[in-house]
């Protein structure tokens, strides 16, 4: 479900939502975690970030634990930065930065960097949007030239340059 909600692919991720709540309908898990990610990414997926934020309020309980590892964090520092909200965007982000030690490796320690350069940048903080944007790029720094996330982000940075 979160691989096809990931890549647009609503209809497959609804469909393995609803399958996870009717196999599974008195897991904790299943309800308080997967089916309400699987929705907030279907949400990004539809530029409601509204819907996404409230679709993962069951996952605030277990968010920063080991098997979440920040997950619904990041994906909660997408839907504000979906809505514009930078300064609670920024806050999510830098969340996920500051339980590192307890989420391990994950990439979504270093997606947050990037997600911490753009809510900066939305929020018109120049210079530390640029340092949150050299920080992930020295995170990727080895990364695939043409990963469309990495993309993005050098044509982002470029734009704080001017």
């Amino acid at each position: 479900g979160y691989v096809f909600a990931s890549c647009g692919q609503t209809q497959k991720a609804e469909a393995a939502a609803v399958k996870l709540n009717k196999d599974y309908p008195l897991d904790s898990f299943a309800q308080k975690s997967e089916i309400p990610q699987i929705r907030a990414r279907v949400e990004l997926q539809r530029s409601n970030g509204n819907k996404a934020l409230e679709d993962l309020h069951p996952a605030e309980a277990y968010q920063l634990g080991f098997v979440e590892n920040g997950i619904p964090v990041y994906l909660r520092g997408l839907a504000y930065l979906q809505n514009k909200q930078a300064v609670e965007a920024a806050a999510e982000f830098q969340k996920v930065l500051d339980h590192r030690g307890v989420l391990g490796a994950n990439p979504y320690l270093s997606l947050a960097k990037l997600g911490l350069g753009r809510a900066y940048a939305l929020s018109s903080e120049a210079a530390k949007a640029r340092t949150a944007y050299q920080d992930f790029f020295t995170l990727w720094k080895d990364a695939d030239a043409d990963l469309p996330v990495l993309k993005a982000a050098r044509a982002e940075y470029e734009k704080l340059q001017k």
